[in-house]
């Protein structure tokens, strides 16, 4: 973790829904002291913060962007993952597919299959509440 300011993610279908993978990964990465935006085209509150209605709506370049929406909803939403220009892209089993992860490398992306809830040192059933 860069020591000199906070690394950013977007989770990208995040849900106040506590028992939702999404919603637990955006504890995690508060746990671990990421800058968290949670993106839900609904907006709202997610775990006290603002929920942004898209990832081009975030003030910032996001370091990692880590999706938690179905295959079909989250190809659509490649393009703007593209532009955003994460330094990792995180896409979290169940939202993966062959065509998805293919379109992403062909936009540039790097698509990391393992969970980005894991990756923080976390498993799942840690942050049940």
């Amino acid at each position: 973790m860069n020591t000199t300011t906070k690394q950013t993610v977007a989770v990208v279908g995040a849900s106040a829904d506590r028992a939702k993978y999404s919603n637990k990964s955006v504890r995690a990465h508060l746990q671990e002291g990421w800058d968290v935006y949670p993106v839900n085209p609904k907006g709202g509150q997610i775990e006290g913060l603002r929920g942004w209605a898209s990832l081009a709506e975030i003030p910032v370049r996001p370091d990692r962007v880590t999706l938690y929406l179905p295959p079909a909803a989250g190809i659509k939403l490649l393009p703007q993952i593209a532009r955003a220009k994460p330094g990792e892209f995180f896409v979290n089993p169940g939202a993966e597919s062959e065509e998805l992860v293919a379109e992403a490398k062909r936009l540039g992306l790097d698509p990391l299959l393992p969970c980005s809830i894991a990756a923080l040192g976390f498993t799942p059933a840690q942050l049940e509440r």
